[in-house]
């Protein structure tokens, strides 16, 4: 089961039945399966808690994965900060919606068990990403 929740703004306007889909059929490429997993849409003030009480970071981020994966079936919370997407979408000249997809799915492929730390792990998310909006457009 997918849960959506915002604490501190408003809910995003996202198709939850399509959402869930789209996570569950990503994950499928992957050979995982979905389990429980928990979103928490925040401002940047509560995703700099959550990082700072959490990780020991003092610094804002658009997503904070916790992973409680059990073998092949994705368990976790993944708390975004819509603030940080936002600024983020017009960073990069993106549209919100497809910023906030993207941080979505950043979430799950971080419990499929890609990084985005090391060498060229960046980019190898960056392509996981891409083909996963790309399925999201084709759904």
């Amino acid at each position: 089961m997918i849960s959506y929740n915002a604490e501190g703004v408003a809910m995003p306007n996202i198709k939850r039945r399509a959402t869930t889909a789209w996570i569950k059929a990503v994950a499928a490429t992957y050979g995982k399966r979905v389990g429980e997993i928990g979103y928490l849409f925040v401002d940047d003030e509560h995703i700099l808690d959550v990082n700072n009480q959490y990780l020991g970071h003092d610094y804002y981020t658009d997503i904070i994965t916790f992973d409680y994966c059990e073998g092949d079936v994705l368990n976790g919370d993944l708390v975004i900060s819509l603030d940080t997407v936002r600024s983020n979408a017009e960073l990069f000249g993106k549209p919100y919606e497809e910023e906030l997809h993207r941080v979505i799915i950043h979430g799950v492929l971080h419990l499929c068990g890609l990084n985005d730390k090391g060498p060229g792990e960046r980019e190898l998310m960056e392509d996981a990403e891409n083909r996963a909006l790309a399925l999201l457009k084709t759904e």
